[in-house]
């Protein structure tokens, strides 16, 4: 799945695939992963590309209780998502 940053949304309004900073949580890193969990990338290394892609490593794993699937796990490489 391509991903899409975005600017000036609060992590709640990101949407399945947005991935962004939010400048009022000193410009940390969210992401919402394809099934539509939120991620906060403050434990991970973000690389920034020339075309406003980003690689995030290490891998992304979110999990949430009372989901079905109670996780998702992957890679969000020059904004491109791919599942482990």
């Amino acid at each position: 799945m391509q991903g899409r940053r975005v600017y000036d949304k609060a992590p709640h309004e990101l949407e399945p695939g947005d991935y962004g900073r939010w400048d009022a949580d000193k410009g940390n890193w969210y992401a919402c992963v394809p099934d539509g969990k939120l991620a906060n990338l403050t434990a991970h290394a973000v690389v920034e590309h020339e075309d406003g892609s980003i690689t995030v490593s290490p891998s992304i794993l979110v999990t949430q209780s009372g989901e079905s699937p109670p996780e998702w796990h992957g890679f969000l490489e020059r904004g491109a998502w791919r599942s482990v």
